[in-house]
């Protein structure tokens, strides 16, 4: 293994040049009103397919890219059939009914409402082949998820894998009572439950594999992800959706150079970001740049959960803490303590009657999991 000699002269000019006066600059991009199409998506044969339109932001411009409303979207096969998309939400396009052959050639097509119009080249639909396994394992005080495929026919070679997380976590604190009209009772059965909820993530890093090197189309223990011992997604249950792509080798060459830049970026030895080759051109303007890249597949996909209780006995996972405090009845502010609503009643106190002479309480927060998640149990969870 090679490492880096830090007595190059070269490597110390750019530490003295990097440790001394530096003016700040503002590159002329920054200030730049071109604001290109972004293509969010790719086309889905065995499903539902979603298309993103946005447009691009300066550097030093907050808030969300601006989304492309209003645009007409349609894919169009080589012997002109063409199927539609609807606007779902802004910038969102979808087309629920859409069937697309395996080894057939689409193109995706759009007209913005300002007349513009852009087409893909036209790809052929690859056919993925299924995950063999999704596995987990503890190491290290993580858990560690991985996923195995293989296609015997040795066609496939480069894959894309996206994943979506749900996960149950309680509450801190279990409320026996409740607020409501002015007075303090018990909770029962029908009320909204807010102890136990469920929270859904979806993966937002570039996952690829390939065999390209391999003499067989094999990808084995592929590690998708990472999940602390003290993660509250694994305190209770956590449920990994995993979805895996097959890609072309150009589409697995732009994935890539997209995860260069994004994700390798920021110090002296990390790869300098690349220009990004797009198969979107703008018909009204060739020389528009249009950033994203279209790829047309069958989908599969597997689902696993990960119970604490398969966890290893002398992990300590996580588990949430709040105080409590305590209002008396016999104070008068019971009714301005709840009123409000950002604090919530816990348990009644008790003295020596068997009338409650108080109550604990914490904020919301501590109480409510519907405040961060869903009660709503999904329908798949076991």
């Amino acid at each position: 293994m090679k490492t880096r000699s830090w007595k190059n002269p070269l490597v110390w000019l750019l530490l003295m040049l990097l440790n001394g006066c530096v003016e700040p600059y503002f590159p002329e991009v920054l200030e730049s009103s071109n604001t290109y199409l972004v293509v969010n998506g790719f086309l889905n044969a065995s499903g539902p397919t979603t298309i993103q339109l946005l447009r691009t932001q300066n550097l030093n411009e907050n808030g969300q890219p601006p989304a492309e409303t209003q645009a007409k979207v349609s894919v169009e096969s080589e012997s002109k059939e063409q199927f539609n998309f609807i606007e779902t939400a802004k910038g969102v396009y979808m087309s629920y009914n859409m069937q697309l052959t395996p080894g057939k050639k689409y193109r995706l097509l759009i007209r913005t409402i300002k007349g513009k119009e852009y087409a893909s080249e036209f790809v052929e639909v690859k056919k993925t082949p299924a995950i063999d396994q999704i596995t987990w394992r503890p190491v290290n005080e993580e858990v560690q998820i991985f996923v195995n495929t293989h296609d015997e026919s040795n066609n496939t070679r480069y894959y894309r894998w996206e994943y979506e997380q749900t996960w149950q976590f309680k509450a801190a604190l279990y409320s026996t009572i409740k607020y409501e009209n002015g007075a303090v009772s018990q909770r029962e059965p029908n009320d909204k439950p807010i102890f136990t909820c469920w929270r859904s993530e979806s993966s937002t890093a570039i996952e690829l594999g390939s065999s390209i090197k391999l003499s067989s189309d094999v990808i084995s223990n592929y590690k998708l992800l990472t999940l602390p011992r003290a993660s509250e997604k694994i305190a209770v249950k956590n449920s990994i959706l995993v979805k895996q792509y097959a890609l072309s080798r150009e589409a697995y060459e732009y994935w890539e150079t997209l995860k260069k830049n994004t994700e390798s970026i920021g110090t002296l030895f990390d790869p300098l970001p690349s220009q990004l080759t797009s198969n979107i051109r703008s018909l009204s303007d060739p020389n528009e740049p249009v950033i994203g890249f279209l790829t047309a597949a069958t989908m599969q996909q597997q689902r696993i959960f990960i119970d604490s209780k398969d966890l290893p006995a002398e992990w300590r996972l996580y588990y949430p803490s709040c105080s409590m405090d305590t209002v008396m009845i016999s104070s008068g502010q019971v009714n301005e303590r709840f009123a409000g609503g950002s604090v919530l009643p816990v348990d009644e106190v008790y003295g020596m009657s068997p009338d409650p002479i108080g109550y604990t309480y914490a904020p919301r927060s501590c109480v409510d999991c519907t405040l961060r998640g869903t009660n709503v149990k999904p329908a798949y969870w076991e």
